[in-house]
């Protein structure tokens, strides 16, 4: 990935002092969290879910839902918040999702999700911060 293409770009070891290493593994080598291992996942209050790198609100909390995958699901991003590519990875064509504002790895979305949208954006909870409604 292109990081010039990003309004917030850092070195490699700028990456690995903001983030922990589960988080760097994730956002910045496409890795993925184990299911069920996040807190967000069980996060209900109203508020937004940024991006752990650059602090980019990603989503509102009242369109997340309970997928039963292991991971956050949303219906949604923000506008201009997420942006997609073809990942061939794994033997597999599914569309990653990555912040629009550094180009973190955020999860994958698929076609399977509930009305409005018929989306689901499984996302790595360490690739979120939760900011509460105040």
């Amino acid at each position: 990935m292109d990081t010039h293409a990003f309004k917030v770009t850092r070195t490699d070891a700028e990456w690995r002092a903001k983030l922990t290493p589960e988080q760097y593994q994730v956002m910045r080598n496409h890795g993925t969290e184990r299911p069920g291992s996040c807190a967000l996942l069980y996060e209900k209050r109203a508020g937004v879910f940024s991006c752990a790198g650059c602090d980019t609100p990603l989503f509102e909390s009242t369109l997340k839902f309970e997928s039963g995958t292991g991971w956050p699901s949303f219906n949604d991003p923000l506008p201009g918040s997420v942006e997609t590519t073809t990942d061939r990875s794994h033997g597999m064509v599914r569309t990653e999702c990555h912040c629009a504002v550094c180009g973190s790895h955020l999860g994958h979305v698929f076609p399977d999700g509930p009305p409005p949208t018929g989306l689901r954006y499984c996302i790595n909870g360490v690739a979120l911060e939760f900011r509460p409604k105040a």
